[in-house]
């Protein structure tokens, strides 16, 4: 299924919780509200951004959408009426990336960001000033919770991923290994394990976050075959619901799906007319979406 409509590249697209609905956002500073099923409907369009959006995510129970956008802000939607909730002021540069705290938890309120002013923002969608803020020394462009809510992980401009304690507000880990800017992060669904991180070396990452793990650095195995082209663009990493794959675009015009334990590559799938951003798993069955700068979504099943 071939989804068209964005005015500008697609640079963030997934589905809903429960499957049944898509939301995609664009430089075209627009989010797009679709169904899974049938025809595949554009139903809603989310309005109100001055930048391009850069992150859509859904909160727990599939209601609520939040983004992150290149005009310094992060907002929160009613998925349902179109309405936006809540809009978060408090980045100096552009948002890069967004994410819910605890989806474990089914809390629909709490979520994080991470922006070019190197700063990590927690906000609680009840209140109008960020519940925290965390200062990193570099840039940020990507971010995943764990499954607790209790650290977030965020990858940055110096190649390292960083894990904070929502706690203490404190660096509890630093994830190294990549050899370029790290642009995407995901945390596996089912157990919370694992992350997987993209970076502009051209590999995807699995880093084992389990408090017994014997590997040294924490990362269990580097996938190779999505490279990265001169745009840099945000590439953003999934996993599938049984955490069997893991999946990334690349500037070669493919999404690649990997097997999450032998490394080797189990679907190349073509179609896209440029750099794919973003490839999401469906949540229930063996459906892949992807997005790309070629302003279009493909659904497909495996």
């Amino acid at each position: 299924m071939h989804l068209t409509g964005h005015k500008g590249e697609v640079t963030s697209c997934r589905f809903s919780d429960t499957g049944e609905h898509i939301a995609s956002g664009s430089a075209d500073k627009q989010v797009f509200l679709w169904n899974t099923y049938g025809e595949c409907a554009n139903y809603g369009v989310l309005q109100g951004h001055k930048g391009g959006v850069l992150e859509v995510q859904w909160m727990p129970g599939s209601e609520r959408v939040i983004t992150a956008s290149a005009d310094h802000t992060v907002a929160m939607w009613d998925a349902m009426t179109g309405e936006r909730l809540r809009r978060g002021k408090h980045h100096t540069a552009p948002v890069n990336s967004c994410c819910p705290l605890s989806k474990s938890a089914g809390d629909d309120n709490m979520f994080v960001s991470a922006s070019d002013d190197g700063q990590l923002v927690i906000w609680d969608a009840r209140e109008r000033n960020p519940a925290a803020v965390i200062e990193h020394s570099q840039p940020l462009t990507s971010v995943a919770a764990a499954v607790s809510g209790n650290v977030v992980y965020a990858g940055s401009l110096d190649n390292t991923i960083t894990g904070w304690d929502m706690r203490t507000q404190s660096a509890v880990q630093t994830l190294r290994g990549h050899s370029g800017t790290v642009v995407g992060l995901a945390m596996s669904p089912k157990t919370g394990n694992y992350l997987a991180s993209t970076s502009l070396d051209n590999t995807v990452r699995l880093w084992d976050l389990r408090p017994y793990c014997r590997l040294p650095n924490r990362c269990e195995r580097v996938y190779t075959g999505a490279p990265h082209g001169y745009e840099m663009n945000l590439v953003r990493p999934a996993f599938d619901k049984d955490e069997s794959m893991v999946a990334s675009g690349g500037a070669d015009r493919t999404l690649t799906i990997w097997n999450l334990r032998s490394g080797e590559v189990k679907y190349k799938l073509p179609g896209h007319k440029g750099c794919v951003t973003q490839v999401d798993f469906h949540p229930k069955e063996p459906i892949v979406l992807s997005g790309s700068v070629d302003k279009a979504m493909f659904l497909g099943e495996l």
